[in-house]
């Protein structure tokens, strides 16, 4: 979709036409968002359920919105703090039936039907979900995504030294699992 977020929050502003804005808001970023959050908790419903719920609160809190950030970026921040916040009661509620919700998500990955990827790419894949969920998050936003540092800072509302050195250390932990693996 080619419009302008600007142009979104422009109709967004007019009488009568946040519905049709909200629609194209929804339209162009559901499926990055989707993506983004599968990434993250590596299950289509979960996915589904963290997207829908992200929309909601962004409907919700969108007459707020100040424009002091990019409208994506406050997006995607929505968007990654609920799926934090999922991952967090998902580790919680793991403890206390005494599994590991890094095992689950390892299975879910290797089970996934929409995975087409080779054995160097389930590799790294599965050394992703080894890092903690915020690490996790950097690195998806910056790899995968492509994301600036600057904007993943605003994302993840940190400053873009902490963002780089928390990028270094995932990346770090990825190799050095990758070259364990892979060693002869």
């Amino acid at each position: 979709m080619n419009i302008e977020d600007k142009e979104i929050l422009k109709l967004y502003r007019e009488e009568g036409k946040q519905e049709f804005a909200f629609n194209l808001l929804v339209q162009k970023y559901s499926e990055r968002l989707y993506w983004h959050i599968r990434k993250l908790t590596c299950s289509h419903e979960d996915s589904n359920d963290i997207l829908q719920g992200a929309l909601i609160k962004i409907w919700e809190h969108l007459p707020a919105f100040r424009e002091e950030s990019k409208l994506y970026t406050w997006i995607y921040r929505i968007a990654t703090n609920e799926t934090l916040t999922f991952l967090k009661k998902k580790r919680i509620a793991a403890m206390f039936s005494l599994s590991s919700y890094d095992s689950t998500l390892a299975s879910k990955l290797q089970s996934d039907p929409s995975f087409n990827g080779d054995k160097l790419q389930m590799a790294l894949h599965k050394a992703i979900l080894h890092l903690p969920d915020k690490q996790r998050a950097v690195f998806s936003l910056r790899y995968f995504q492509e994301l600036k540092y600057e904007e993943i800072a605003e994302i993840m509302e940190t400053s873009v030294g902490s963002l780089k050195a928390s990028y270094h250390h995932a990346y770090k932990k990825i190799k050095d699992e990758l070259q364990e693996q892979f060693a002869d």
